[in-house]
């Protein structure tokens, strides 16, 4: 960076997160069920503890394929202009049949070269490498996407999240009961991480080690696994067989670029 040229981090800059139900923040609810506050909205306020204040947008809405994740929010991002952009797209599309990721990654490679013409800095994510469970037969697909997402960070220059690296993420804790969306201490943890991509000093460590438990007793984790297909699992399934989505009845929660302060 020259001389002349502004700090990225800095008092009144402004980011705006885009995305599905990862960036909404589900599986990390506000005290008092007042929406879901998530990694996004933490990471702002790390920014905002550290230089005072910036402008925040998050127009993520859950259940959002990347098609519609560019079609719908992109062209705002681009109208407000932010200095600083998250964006994390294309799960939705590789837990369906047929997902492809070659042809996400170069729907991700032409948002991002889009976004960085227009002078916006870009965080990317990498998901986690979690092998266990539904996740079992999908997880080589999952990589694919991944090595892309490397790769279009690195054409253009962007930050980049690495989650697959993050064995803190990997522990059940870091999961909400569904089993699909992390944990309020998940989010904390990726906020954490997040911050550290973009040199903004934070008091604690996202690889802060867990806390040692004991093992689930069988009959506990049967009792959870039934719990989890009646509760998530065949919602999730009914949607899909129907053409339905978590999200088809919601709005993003912040459509607007809005100051976060160091004093709330």
């Amino acid at each position: 960076m020259s001389g002349s040229e502004e700090p990225l981090v800095r008092q009144g800059m402004s980011l705006v997160s885009v995305g599905d139900s990862f960036t909404e923040g589900v599986g990390d609810p506000y005290p008092g069920g007042e929406g879901f506050r998530g990694w996004a909205d933490r990471l702002a306020e790390h920014l905002a503890d550290h230089v005072g204040e910036i402008g925040y947008a998050n127009l993520a809405v859950r259940g959002k394929l990347m098609r519609q994740i560019v079609t719908d929010q992109v062209p705002p991002v681009l109208a407000m202009a932010p200095d600083l952009v998250t964006l994390s797209a294309g799960g939705n599309d590789l837990l369906r049949p047929g997902g492809d990721p070659e042809r996400m990654a170069r729907i991700l490679d032409h948002t991002v070269g889009r976004l960085r013409a227009a002078g916006s800095q870009v965080v990317l994510f990498t998901g986690v490498n979690v092998t266990t469970g539904y996740m079992r037969g999908t997880i080589g697909l999952f990589a694919r996407y991944y090595l892309h997402v490397r790769a279009v960070a690195d054409k253009y220059g962007c930050f980049l999240v690495d989650q697959w690296s993050m064995d803190a993420l990997t522990d059940s804790r870091a999961w909400d009961e569904d089993r699909l969306h992390m944990s309020p201490e998940g989010h904390r943890r990726l906020a954490l991480r997040a911050a550290e991509v973009l040199g903004v000093p934070v008091a604690d460590r996202w690889d802060e080690p867990w806390p040692e438990q004991g093992p689930v007793p069988w009959r506990q984790a049967r009792r959870d696994d039934l719990t989890w297909v009646k509760d998530s699992l065949c919602p999730w399934i009914g949607r899909r067989l129907t053409g339905r989505s978590s999200g088809d009845t919601v709005t993003a929660k912040r459509p607007e670029l809005t100051p976060v302060t160091k004093d709330r």
